[in-house]
């Protein structure tokens, strides 16, 4: 009669403990509380309060489905890949609770043939090229010129400020720019008409890493909240 050896026994044994504590594991990870350990950095300055589920929605198929779709596209076998465990979070996320009809620079602008060039620079097409998740910041663009991309040739009628946007450009202060005009135009404030009376940079850097909004709480749109979202995402 065959007798199973004290090695192989704890090998056999070893081997079913780690199956499961591995589905344990597993099963863990999947739940939302422990969203905190899954999530790849600390969320951005307002999105504290948001789920994981909110933005990284679940992939089509079952896990196996999506394993053969990849394989099958790496070995040529299909023409493109799928989202594995989660789809991947595009401008769309962003949009359902921060689309704004006064926008002054929304993304879906930046696709016309005439930005072609300025998007090389900057990729304005989507959210996450100034607003990079995870980092625990409000804005996570590198500098803070990118007006040049789009505005050298410049030129404003009546201009009200004393040093005018033509020298302002011609010298290439191009951070002045943020320092009187917020990106998107949804805070109501008023515009100084002189430039020792606009925002500090220090002021703005500040903002931008998550500190104190220095063009003020008043705001002509208010993003939704989670809970808004997934009450709009169930009556859609």
């Amino acid at each position: 009669m065959y007798k199973v050896s004290p090695l192989r026994k704890r090998q056999f044994i070893g081997g079913i403990i780690g199956i499961i504590i591995g589905g344990a594991v597993f099963y863990f990870l999947t739940l939302e509380s422990a969203g905190i350990y899954v999530s790849i950095g600390p969320m951005n300055t307002g999105h504290q309060n948001i789920s994981c589920i909110a933005c990284h929605a679940d992939a089509k198929g079952n896990l196996i489905q999506q394993i053969q779709s990849n394989i099958s596209h790496a070995v040529g076998g299909r023409k493109e890949g799928v989202d594995f465990g989660t789809q991947d979070v595009t401008v769309d996320n962003c949009l359902q609770c921060h689309d704004r009809p006064n926008d002054r620079h929304p993304s879906y602008r930046f696709s016309e043939p005439r930005f072609k060039e300025a998007i090389k620079k900057i990729d304005a097409t989507t959210c996450i090229t100034c607003h990079s998740e995870h980092h625990e910041e409000r804005v996570s663009v590198v500098s803070i010129n990118y007006c040049m991309n789009c505005h050298q040739d410049l030129a404003v009628e009546n201009d009200p400020l004393d040093i005018s946007h033509k020298d302002l450009i011609a010298k290439e202060e191009w951070f002045t720019c943020i320092q009187c005009h917020d990106f998107h135009g949804n805070h109501k404030y008023d515009v100084p008409t002189k430039l020792k009376d606009t925002i500090p940079m220090k002021a703005i850097k500040t903002y931008f890493e998550g500190g104190e909004d220095p063009f003020g709480t008043n705001k002509k749109y208010i993003g939704l909240s989670q809970s808004e979202w997934l009450k709009q995402l169930e009556n859609n």
